[in-house]
């Protein structure tokens, strides 16, 4: 079957990084931001952990930012969600600071719109593991509009994570494709790579690959976005 979608991870793939030192900054900010509203930054950091191992496991039972929540409300009690609105203003303020330790490469935003204009559907397949504001803020620092893509995944609007196999029947679902149409594109060996067994084809970009077991990349088609292109024949 010919393809006609292409899934997009955003970290790491649309967005050069280094994970760990945004995950670092990420929260660095937003402890600091809570800290006076008594939040221990310790104690924040492991609760914000817990939340995301939750999402990260969700099969499926509610979205995922619920489930991040209840995390919240274990920890903190209830009273915790009056204090949400400032966590939702944080992404408009401190955290638009990390965008100083994300790279930026011209050649993301001109493959989007160059597979757009092929007659390509597009979608931003990024883990749903952030709100829709942060999303919006990171597809900005990489020169795109989330206007760009047909769907966005943020942990509002979907119940899975990836690797999981559902992540990715659920975007063919939202979008009326098969699984077999899409191809999806993304840095990471473990989160990304798996969308081949729901019949996805995929592309490693190894700009800042991220492959933890030392698997052998040479299994898919890989390179830059350059050879992303070549792969399309575009």
């Amino acid at each position: 079957m010919a393809l006609t979608t292409v899934l997009f991870d955003l970290d790491g793939t649309l967005l050069p990084m280094d994970q760990e030192e945004f995950v670092n900054a990420y929260f660095s900010l937003l402890a600091k931001r809570l800290a006076p509203m008594g939040y221990e930054p310790k104690e924040l950091v492991a609760t914000i952990w817990a939340g995301t191992k939750a999402m990260l496991a969700n099969k499926g039972s509610r979205p995922n930012d619920e489930l991040f929540w209840s995390k919240f409300v274990e920890n903190y009690g209830v009273q915790c969600l009056r204090d949400k609105e400032q966590i939702d203003d944080y992404y408009n303020k401190e955290f638009l600071l990390v965008k100083d330790i994300c790279g930026f490469n011209p050649k993301a935003a001109e493959c989007v719109h160059r597979i757009k204009e092929a007659g390509f559907r597009a979608a931003l397949a990024t883990q749903p593991i952030f709100p829709r504001t942060a999303t919006e803020h990171r597809t900005r620092w990489a020169g795109l509009q989330v206007s760009d893509f047909e769907l966005v995944t943020t942990y509002e609007n979907i119940n899975y994570c990836k690797p999981s196999k559902e992540y990715y029947l659920e975007i063919c679902r939202r979008l009326g494709v098969s699984a077999e149409e899409c191809l999806m594109v993304g840095n990471d060996v473990d989160d990304d790579m798996p969308a081949r067994d729901t019949g996805m084809q995929v592309f490693l970009l190894t700009d800042c690959l991220i492959n933890h077991k030392g698997a052998d990349i040479n299994e898919y088609p890989h390179g830059g976005f350059d050879e992303l292109l070549a792969f399309l024949n575009i």
